[in-house]
């Protein structure tokens, strides 16, 4: 069986799928990949199922060698330098990984996540119908550390290499949210302070959730509720007035009320916003986050029939389209010499 050795990483690399759904009844956190857009393109890229487990790093990269056969890898999300036995691995194709050689994926730049796939997964045993870490609770696992053996398929290398065209850019378009569930708790200027003011991402920030700095939002009377349902992207906000947005580790309920939710189909964009970073809202209706949530699915749902197979070019031909000599153009011009 193959297997990838984890040599060094950021302290927090995970593994990470689509997540564990149907628990939060029982108070259990979903986790998965915090931008699943860039996990599901990974995934396509290695002909996986879209919500396979794969590799996620947080702003570190990492290196690894893989031992005992060949695979097919994809690196996703933001930019960062990444080799494969010492070739560049392009973030919009796979590539084909022999036995003995080294990954290495670089600092994420202009970001925060990014995803490292294998074809055919990650082996490890599900944990409550997911291989995705939570990291406070421990359900799941670990985040990675050296030393650590990841066992992949059998199969990881006979998969073809495939290409898609180029991620989308970030940009720096507002993020969209719904009002509610507690707006009315909430005063008039609280609401236009939303969607008016600029805020910033803190350094208190981790995949539970992020702390926002800017200017207060008032509450009408008083910040405690009693604890009802949180889902991804709700705005929560304690009594000194400055946002926290719930993310893919969330907690399941909590008491302070929530003015606002981030639309599921602006999360990831959110989620890869660096410490530091500014932002700014937009108020969307409940209809038009349904539009823009169906959107984003059937453009998930398309990765696997845009990832293209690669042309794999033999030695052959390799040699017959290099320039071996520099400057010959017409080698029949020298029988007149």
């Amino acid at each position: 069986m193959s297997e990838l050795l984890v040599e060094s990483c950021g302290a927090l690399t995970t593994v990470q799928d689509a997540g564990r759904f149907g628990l939060r009844r029982f108070g259990v956190s979903p986790a998965g990949a915090m931008d699943a857009t860039a996990l599901a393109r990974a995934n396509a890229l290695v002909g996986n199922a879209l919500d396979t487990a794969a590799i996620e790093f947080c702003l570190m990269g990492g290196r690894f060698c893989l031992e005992g056969g060949p695979a097919l890898i994809a690196f996703s999300g933001t930019s960062a330098n990444a080799t494969a036995g010492g070739r560049a691995l392009d973030a919009d194709s796979s590539m084909l990984v022999h036995a003995g050689e080294h990954l290495v994926i670089g600092p994420v730049r202009e970001g925060v996540y990014a995803y490292l796939a294998i074809a055919g997964g990650i082996r490890l045993a599900p944990d409550m119908g997911s291989r995705s870490v939570h990291r406070r609770s421990g359900i799941g696992g670990r985040p990675l550390q050296r030393g650590d053996r990841l066992p992949l398929a059998d199969d990881a290398g006979e998969a073809q290499p495939r290409s898609l065209p180029p991620a989308e850019a970030l940009g720096n378009a507002p993020i969209r949210l719904i009002l509610g569930p507690q707006d009315d708790l909430f005063t008039e200027r609280a609401l236009k302070t939303l969607f008016r003011e600029e805020f910033a991402i803190s350094a208190q920030v981790d995949p539970m959730g992020c702390r926002l700095e800017g200017p207060k939002i008032e509450h009408s009377s008083g910040f405690n509720i009693i604890s009802d349902g949180i889902v991804q992207g709700s705005v929560q906000v304690p009594g000194d007035g400055q946002p926290i947005v719930l993310l893919r580790d969330g907690q399941t309920t909590g008491g302070y009320p929530k003015i606002a939710t981030v639309i599921s189909a602006d999360l990831d964009r959110f989620a890869q916003l660096p410490p530091g970073s500014a932002v700014r809202f937009h108020l969307v209706t409940r209809e038009e986050a349904l539009t823009l949530a169906k959107a984003r699915a059937q453009k998930i749902a398309s990765f696997h029939e845009c990832a293209k197979p690669l042309a794999i070019e033999s030695p052959a031909d390799a040699l017959f389209s290099s320039n071996l000599i520099s400057g010959v153009t017409n080698a029949f011009a020298f029988d007149h010499m």
